[in-house]
């Protein structure tokens, strides 16, 4: 692949792409601009058009890898239909998933590794983890979770499925496991969480 296989308007969303396959393959470690350049068969220079340095494309990775986990919940959220505990178990579900899938680059997301987080990465973040607190607050307009701030309440359920998926990673619990496991912690977060009648 030669120089001028990407124009200007795809070598950004190239690069990303290749960085996030090279994240999933090898861990942020082993990222480079160089060798991103390399790859797709474009001078070493032509990256920093678009990323002055590995922080920048670091930044546009989170971003990216916020965005698409915001799609993800919300495509699952809306597939389940309209009651709240299927709703919440399809999201904590497609939670995990990506979490399990894309260890590396949740990492890279969550752990402060891309410096302090600008605001558009936090905005991006704060959107992905809005479908959370949507969910708390339908569940609270249900009368099936007490009320209360749906931040707080949502940080509390956010902290829940990241912990399942912390343990999956860790190889604590097989992947096989995940399910049922997602399935338990949704309906104690539930009864632990319920409107007194």
């Amino acid at each position: 692949m030669g120089p001028r296989a990407y124009h200007h308007g795809n070598l950004r969303a190239a690069l990303l792409e290749e960085a996030e396959k090279s994240v999933r393959e090898q861990g942020i470690e082993r990222l480079s601009l160089r060798e991103l350049a390399r790859q797709l068969g474009v001078s070493h220079a032509a990256p920093r058009r678009h990323f002055p340095d590995r922080q920048a494309l670091l930044y546009a990775l989170a971003e990216a890898g916020f965005t698409r986990l915001g799609t993800e919940l919300r495509r699952a959220m809306t597939r389940a239909g309209e009651e709240f505990e299927p709703r919440l178990q399809a999201t904590a579900s497609a939670y995990v998933r990506f979490a399990t899938r894309d260890a590396a680059l949740l990492d890279l997301m969550f752990a402060g590794k891309h410096n302090e987080p600008t605001p558009v990465v936090q905005e991006a973040a704060l959107g992905a983890l809005s479908v959370l607190f949507e969910l708390v607050e339908q569940g609270q307009a249900e009368g099936v979770l007490e009320q209360g701030e749906p931040g707080r309440v949502g940080l509390v359920l956010f902290a829940t499925v990241q912990g399942i998926a912390a343990v999956v990673n860790g190889g604590i619990v097989d992947a096989s496991q995940s399910d049922a496991l997602i399935a338990d912690a949704i309906a104690n977060f539930i009864r632990g969480s319920r409107a007194a009648a």
